[in-house]
């Protein structure tokens, strides 16, 4: 769907305005905020109002019975003499089997983990918003890989480089609105990020003589702020 962009005195204005139109409520779309309200002259002249741009999330899809029977079993023992990375690999083939999936799985060594990089075809399912599903079938491998084994794996997956590319668009990102920050002298807040993401906006922006970066909120609704250091 086109982004609907809209405008209020406040983000949370101009964001209701947007679900209105769209008739959804808002954990059916992603929010971004394209412009922080601005009092002008004397509170008035010249002031702006804010500006986000709300995208409405693609309907995410249902479990099959099938699949959802694949992820209570995953924790069964495997064979003896299988390792903990083959496990991994069994399993993902088991689910995208029951998904009707056609993927590979290229594996990757890294010096202290293991990357499994899947490939196909309208693998977004596998992603989810922001690496949501992707992340939450991780914790089920390494869940289902560990079990019982001597020595711990950490198994990293990814779709075709999303984490790698995701990183990037953080990075750039969070350059680009520290760059604000020093122009206009506001903070900017960030939408919900998970641990993971927020770190990449923290690391990106810690030699930034003159950025300080923190996180807001609870959990699963935590936040960025970007502000000049005091």
């Amino acid at each position: 769907m086109t982004p609907l962009e809209k405008t209020g005195k406040t983000v949370e204005d101009a964001v209701n305005s947007a679900l209105a139109e769209l008739g959804v409520s808002l954990e059916r779309v992603e929010v971004e905020v394209l412009e922080e309200p601005s009092k002008g002259l004397f509170g008035f002249l010249g002031s702006k109002p804010a500006r986000v741009r709300v995208t409405l999330k693609p309907e995410a899809p249902k479990m099959t019975e099938a699949v959802k029977q694949t992820v209570k079993t995953a924790g069964a023992k495997p064979a003896a003499g299988t390792d903990a990375v083959q496990v991994a690999k069994n399993l993902l083939t088991d689910i995208f089997r029951t998904m009707k999936l056609k993927v590979m799985i290229e594996k990757m060594t890294q010096e202290d983990h293991v990357v499994l990089n899947l490939r196909g075809n309208d693998l977004g399912v596998l992603i989810g918003k922001h690496g949501q599903t992707l992340d939450a079938l991780q914790y089920l491998v390494n869940l289902a890989a560990n079990k019982d084994a001597d020595t711990r794996v950490r198994i990293v997956l990814d779709v075709e480089n999303y984490r790698k590319r995701r990183a990037a668009t953080l990075t750039q990102l969070a350059e680009r609105l520290a760059d604000r920050v020093k122009r206009r002298g506001e903070r900017v807040v960030l939408e919900p990020m998970s641990p993971h993401e927020r770190k990449i906006i923290h690391m990106a922006l810690q030699q930034d003589p003159r950025i300080s970066t923190y996180s807001e909120g609870e959990e699963p609704f935590r936040k960025v702020v970007i502000a000049l250091k005091k």
